[in-house]
Formats: C-alpha cells, structure tokens, sequence
C-alpha cells in the first residue's frame, strides 16, 4: 500500500512543479515584456525564490524556458541575465517585425470581418482619448491592443504566432520609442492609414503603411538609440 501511494504522490508532485514553474515563467516573461526586468539585468535564483516564495526547482525550470526563447542568456560573467542584444541585431529585428508587421495589414484588408473592423475602429478610438490623457503607459498598451486585432484580422494563427514571438523579445526595448517626445501623435496618424486601408481592403497601401509605422529610419533611429539605457544593448560579437 505504502509501495502505490508514493508511485501515485510522485506524479502529482511533478505536476504541481510543472504548475508552478509555468506560472512563474509567465510572471517572468511579463516583468521582462515590460519592462520591470530590464536587458542585462542578473537573475538570481536564491532572490526569484524568495520573492515568490517558491523553491528553486521551479525558478530554473522556469528560466530555461524563458533562455529557450531568447528572453533570458547566460553571460559569461554574471550567470543568467535578462536577454540583451546588439544594436545591429536590435535593428535587424526591428525590419523584421515592420515587414510581419506589413503582411498581417495587407492580410487583414483581404479578410478582416466586420467584427475586426469595428474592434479596430474602437481601439483606434480609445488610443485617440489615451493621448489626451498624456498616459504613455496606457498609451503602450492600447497601443498593442490596436496591432493585435489586427493579427486576429489577418486570419494566419502560425505568422500571428511568430510575430507574437518577436514582439515580446523587442518589447523592453520598443516602449523606448513610443516613449520618445511626438512618437505617441505620430501614432495616431499612422494607425489611421492603415484603418483607413483595412476598412478600403487596399491591401498594398495597409501593408506599406504598417510597415513603415514600424520601421526605425533617419533621426528617428537616432533618437531611439541615444534613448536607451546604458547595459540594454551589448557590443556586436
């Protein structure tokens, strides 16, 4: 009897560590996507443990998922540390997200629903009434709001899927620029180009139009990289 009980108490541990290591990757990941967890910032076991209040078990499974997608890398110095990545590969990803960016706009103009249309004309409307409210924040978060619709529209779970990829590993870095001085206007003239080309089902000009909203060109480019933080970006190998 005593033989069953701990063949049968086993799974049930390794199931409740697997609970506890998720939830805690996705407090992680959520931490690093805002950036309370900034990039080159050490991660101590001993200290996630403590803070909540788990035992280290679940804190390494949870920070090897997170260095399985890139979010967390083991320096070779510091141990484990919030994924930092060069300027050059920083801007490779950024033309990277404004072309995905492009395609899931020229998507959704072909097959957004009525109810997407409608979605989007209401995020666009509240990111309008955030930017009274002078709340960059909020503002970054209707933001993404407005671009995840927009996945949904474009109707292709598996590009929605890398994109989703993609934008959590620019995210500490990408509220540098809504945070620069005008970028929150500028948005609001961008996302009304490609509304306005989703609601026309002008595939060409959404694609351009959300492309370009992405993209990091000229002085704008400029001001982003003297923006950021010193140790959020590390020298090109």
């Amino acid at each position: 009897m005593g033989d069953i009980e701990s063949a049968t108490a086993k799974p049930a541990n390794r199931d409740r560590s697997a609970t506890l290591s998720e939830g805690l990757r996705r407090s992680l990941e959520e931490m690093i996507v805002s950036g309370a967890l900034q990039p080159g910032e050490r991660l101590d076991e001993m200290e996630i443990a403590n803070r909540f209040n788990v035992s280290r078990t679940p804190v390494r499974e949870a920070l090897k998922a997170l260095t399985a997608v890139g979010l967390v890398e083991m320096g070779p110095r510091q141990g484990l540390t919030v994924a930092a990545v060069s300027i050059g590969t920083l801007l490779e990803m950024f033309q990277l997200m404004a072309e995905l960016e492009g395609l899931h706009a020229r998507l959704a103009a072909r097959r957004a629903r009525q109810d997407h249309k409608e979605r989007l004309k209401a995020v666009h409307k509240q990111l309008c009434e955030v930017l009274k409210r002078g709340d960059p924040q909020l503002f970054y978060d209707v933001n993404r709001e407005f671009h995840e619709v927009i996945y949904d529209a474009s109707q292709s779970e598996f590009l929605a899927e890398q994109t989703r990829t993609l934008r959590r590993r620019v995210a500490p870095y990408r509220r540098y620029v809504t945070f620069q001085p005008g970028r929150m206007t500028a948005t609001i003239a961008e996302h009304q180009l490609i509304l306005d080309a989703i609601l026309n089902a002008d595939g060409d000009t959404a694609q351009r139009a959300a492309r370009d909203h992405v993209n990091l060109l000229g002085d704008n480019l400029a001001d982003f990289i003297a923006s950021l933080p010193p140790g959020m970006t590390k020298k090109s190998a």
